[in-house]
């Protein structure tokens, strides 16, 4: 990889001396081939030969059939460019004089703009505007030379300076008594700004893109992507975009401008950042992160004055529909959610605040006149989610006295919500929380915002990010390996890489290749040498036999972090080359924690080490929280292996793993043993497709005591071997091991099938001194399913008896519904017909239309206990009017 770069660089460099010469910029770097456009580059015209008047022939560049212009100085007259042309900046191109000989810049659909250094960036001066109107497929590209010459990537950043508007609309660093005469010299020595005029025009941004830009010309005072400095409520901005900048994405330095559909990704300081009373309006916005967990800080920066918090106006934006995905950097600054700081006020309508689980704090709210426009409701923060494993930042004193309970004060807002937003990538599952749950800002605010219903960016169905942005959207195959892979004979059709051994540094699966296990491969080293592994959307991981599975260890991380259009497979070789599939066909994923199992010996957890199924490794201790990474839109097939009589790997194994780890939306199917198993910890998932897997579906054990909501269990449609949905235990060598496995499920639905064996299809076991909170069951299956409730060993009955083990809300619908008793004279139906709301149905036809529960019965709002939970309208897991399976699963079309 530096090899590369230095090649890059190398190649650049001579470039560039050749250009200062007179001569044509002509770069192959490293004997490379052009790279083809990505997703949202528009498609090049027609070539044509001469520059207009106001520019220069510039250096060609290689691979780019556009001949090029180059532009300098001042622009005082009105001016096209064109799409014919790639037209490069040469210094610090003003469009106007300030508020003197104004000019108009329009740029044509589909036009790229770019620059050779941090030094050349575009400027329109006060009175001056620029129309710079896209469209969805052919967007307008500002951007560095690397990226025309396809020498950019992921991590590239600073490769030129960027846009930035100046305008005559107020700012609080005006003397607000003389308005007319304000000059406030612009960051990035742009230009002064500020004025009278709120309503002032400089034109539009419409279908823009402003791509690795950002130059720190003295530090602290750098170019931001886009900089709308005193930029009033005249001029039109949506659909725009600011990529891998090394400075602030959009900031707002006083001003009124309104914005819509704006993306920020990648950027390396804050994405979103305000000051000096900007009060203008924002609707659909989605800020990701770098998911390679580069450089980043928050989504969100907001301030009044630095310099005066109390200045007069102060910052007041109303923002609605905003998405903020993190990433996992930790550096001098984290990356992070919201901090409302320096006195700024504003109104937060319908935001979600979500990362991965090594993201820094999600909301936070410093400065005392901050604090106090916050309880007195000049700030407003209402009908959003937060989700995140560290969602709060109290405020505190100089003496470490709280004077602002975040958390305290976020809830005690209108509709907010605390727990899992339920995206696959950006856009929300078919039943999460941000559907339905949304503020009708228009209606009862502001009619400038859309009408909607839901909390984020997007509405789960529409996702007005495709055609125009970039790198959202991977389409492209890979060149080359990742690092940390090595590159193998392809069985795919596109580049293979391989994964082998033990992987101890960070490591990226990227989109565009398919990657194999070789043998065992974990990722860390058990509690001493820490890794992440990143799983991009779309990945398809495979492995050869039963010898090769995943790990992640004790102290090691997974963020495999899906979407329902592009989830991450793991799979077996018979599948990715077409081949019959089957279980058993490679080995597994195992995640190994930290956190208690009652194996260990609960006086003495530090030094716990249990030794995992599978000889995966060690796991348990301490940490009830630890955190091993993400799974959310992962589907594992075809899986399992007996290593040993009686010692198998599942299709997920959970072991020891804590309820840091974010878990939901994963699928396990056709998998040689149980679908997923847990070894205590205190690990919680959502959205869980279980499916054709030859034993149990749901297994726990050793003191799990985490949460499942909407469980769809659903044995093979042919019959094949089948054990139970669930099958639950405390220890099976000590019954009263504590602490006693006691996990929460809502919202389940099992399906048998006609499995008959030493081990039948059958619906729920409960044994070897098991407690449970099960709530909004539906357990049904053909008339040749085996028991669907049954309890056994005195522990677990007594627990039933004495009422500390329920099962409520719930219908079974069998031919053989129950079997046994708990030993008291109380049979097992007797118990369940006891407990709340619970019957039996006739059959399957009664309570399922095919996954969809018609049953009636009214569910248990399990959200009254704990916020983990959702209240919904159904029992079973999964309502016709939210399928949150659809578009991701395999196996459910039976």
């Amino acid at each position: 990889m530096a090899l590369r770069n230095l090649l890059k660089l190398s190649a650049v460099a001579s470039a560039l001396m050749l250009a200062g010469c007179g001569g044509d910029l002509v770069v192959n770097a490293a004997g490379s081939t052009p790279t083809p456009p990505p997703t949202g580059t528009p498609t090049p015209p027609p070539v044509t030969s001469a520059c207009p008047a106001f520019a220069t022939v510039g250096s060609s560049l290689a691979g780019v059939e556009l001949p090029v212009c180059e532009i300098s100085g001042n622009i005082t007259s009105d001016t096209r460019l064109s799409n014919d042309i790639a037209w490069a900046l040469s210094g610090k191109v003003t469009v106007g004089n300030d508020n003197a000989n104004s000019a108009t810049l329009t740029i044509e659909p589909g036009t790229f703009v770019y620059g050779k250094s941090g030094a050349d960036y575009l400027v329109v001066a006060r009175g001056s505007k620029i129309q710079a109107i896209g469209t969805v497929s052919n967007p307008i590209v500002m951007t560095s030379v690397n990226d025309m010459l396809g020498l950019s990537d992921e991590n590239s950043h600073a490769e030129w300076g960027g846009l930035v508007i100046l305008g005559n609309a107020p700012s609080n660093k005006c003397d607000q008594a003389s308005l007319a005469t304000c000059e406030i010299q612009a960051e990035g020595e742009a230009g002064p700004y500020g004025g009278a005029n709120p309503e002032d025009d400089s034109g539009a941004l419409r279908y823009v893109q402003v791509r690795y830009a950002g130059f720190e010309v003295i530090p602290d005072n750098e170019l931001n992507g886009i900089t709308f400095a005193g930029v009033g409520s005249g001029t039109d901005v949506e659909y725009i975009q600011v990529h891998n900048n090394l400075d602030d994405g959009v900031e707002f330095f006083g001003g009124t401008v309104d914005a819509k559909y704006v993306v920020l990704t990648g950027n390396r300081d804050d994405s979103l950042d305000w000051a000096d009373g900007w009060s203008g309006r924002m609707q659909h916005v989605l800020v990701v992160h770098n998911q390679n967990g580069t450089k980043a800080n928050r989504g969100i920066e907001a301030d009044n004055q630095s310099g005066n918090f109390t200045a007069q106006p102060v910052s007041n934006p109303r923002i609605a529909n905003m998405t903020i995905i993190g990433n996992n950097f930790d550096g001098d600054d984290d990356s992070e959610g919201i901090l409302l700081r320096a006195g700024t006020a504003g109104e937060l309508y319908n935001i979600i605040v979500t990362g991965p689980t090594g993201m820094g704090e999600c909301f936070e709210i410093n400065s005392a006149e901050t604090i106090t426009n916050a309880t007195s409701g000049s700030i407003v923060f209402r009908n959003s989610i937060i989700d995140c494993a560290e969602p709060f930042k109290n405020s505190v004193d100089g003496n470490g006295n709280v004077t602002l309970d975040a958390q305290a004060w976020f809830l005690a807002q209108p509709g907010n919500i605390v727990g899992d937003a339920l995206l696959g990538g950006y856009i929300p599952a078919p039943n999460s929380p941000a559907l339905g749950n949304g503020y009708n800002v228009s209606n009862n605010v502001d009619s400038w915002f859309d009408n909607v219903t839901y909390i984020g960016a997007f509405n789960g169905s529409t996702d007005w990010t495709e055609g125009w942005t970039f790198g959202l959207h991977a389409d492209d195959d890979l060149a080359a390996c990742p690092a940390g892979t090595s590159e193998v004979n392809s069985l795919t059709g596109r580049i293979n890489c391989q994964l082998s051994g033990d992987i101890t540094t960070n490591v990226t699966l990227a989109a565009g290749a398919d990657y194999v296990l070789n043998g065992r491969v974990r990722v860390g080293v058990d509690n001493s040498t820490a890794a992440t592994l990143t799983v991009q959307p779309g990945v398809t991981i495979y492995g050869k036999s039963g010898a090769d599975f995943l790990v992640v260890t004790r102290g090691s991380k997974i963020e495999a972090n899906g979407t329902a259009a592009n989830p991450i497979t793991m799979t077996s070789v018979q599948d990715v080359i077409g081949s019959p599939t089957a279980a058993g066909q490679w080995g597994g994923l195992v995640l190994l924690g930290k956190a208690p199992s009652n194996k260990c010996d609960q006086a003495n957890l530090a030094a716990c080490e249990i030794q995992a199924e599978g000889e995966a490794g060690p796991y348990g201790g301490p940490n009830t929280t630890d955190n091993s990474g993400t799974l959310n839109y992962v589907v594992v097939k075809h899986a399992g292996f007996e290593v040993i009589p009686d010692n198998e790997l599942n299709g997920i194994t959970f072991a020891g793993v804590g309820s840091g780890t974010k878990c939901s939306n994963i699928q396990v199917h056709q998998n040689v043993d149980d679908g997923i198993e847990m070894f205590g910890g205190s690990v919680s998932c959502k959205n869980v497709v279980l499916t054709a897997n030859g034993d149990d579906s749901v297994d726990w054990a050793d003191g799990w005591n985490g949460k499942l909501q909407f469980v769809l269990v659903k044995h093979a449609a042919d019959g094949a071997k089948a054990n139970r949905g669930i099958e639950g235990d405390n220890q099976s060598g000590n019954f009263t091991a504590l602490p006693v496995s006691n996990p929460m499920i809502a919202n389940m639905t099992i399906i048998g099938n006609s499995f008959d064996g030493d081990d039948d299809s059958e619906g729920v076991l409960l044994r070897a001194g098991t407690n449970a909170q099960l709530a909004n069951f539906v357990i049904t299956g053909p008339t040749t399913m085996g028991e669907c409730l049954e309890f056994d060993s005195a522990e677990t009955k007594a627990l039933a008896a004495a009422g500390s083990l329920t099962m409520t809300h719930s219908v079974i619908a069998c031919a053989e519904p129950f079997k046994g008793d708990l030993g008291n004279g109380t049979t097992t139906e007797q118990w369940f017909l006891g407990q709340q709301s619970n019957s039996v149905a006739a059959n399957q036809a009664a309570v399922l239309n095919g996954i969809f529960t018609i049953d009636a019965t009214a569910p248990k709002d399990m959200s009254a206990l704990d916020n983990f939970f959702e209240a919904v309208n159904f029992i079973g897991a999964v309502g016709a009017s939210n399928d949150w399976t659809a578009g991701w699963t395999v196996g459910l079309e039976d």
